[in-house]
């Protein structure tokens, strides 16, 4: 396994010992790869995914930065039709920087609170 991704996992583990959704609060996690980003929110304690958004939808062209802030706010929008208005942040073992900062920040803006 390359080291990078090593790195990531380790620092997932990590967080994800700390990090646990609740039915009141979910968790919003973040997939990023290297073309696109992935949001969900989901009940750890159901195993549900409550909701979730992805660049895949966003057919503009736009530069990555640009699509994960349409996808914070798409994701916020699926959370609040599912009834959730909190949510615990899961940035996946990505560093808070860049696209999962963006995604995170047009969130917030569209009003999710975490």
């Amino acid at each position: 396994m390359l080291k990078k991704i090593a790195r990531r996992l380790k620092i997932k583990a990590s967080i994800r010992t700390k990090v646990s959704g609740t039915a009141e609060r979910p968790r919003l996690t973040v997939f990023r790869s290297n073309s696109q980003i992935y949001a969900q929110v989901i009940d750890d304690t159901k195993g549900m995914t409550l909701a979730s958004a992805s660049s895949l939808a966003i057919k503009d062209k736009m530069t990555k930065t640009e699509k994960a802030q349409q996808v914070g706010k798409l994701i916020a929008e699926a959370a609040k039709k599912a009834g959730v208005e909190a949510v615990v942040f899961d940035r996946n073992g990505y560093l808070y920087h860049g696209r999962v900062q963006s995604l995170a920040d047009a969130a917030r803006e569209a009003g999710l609170k975490f």
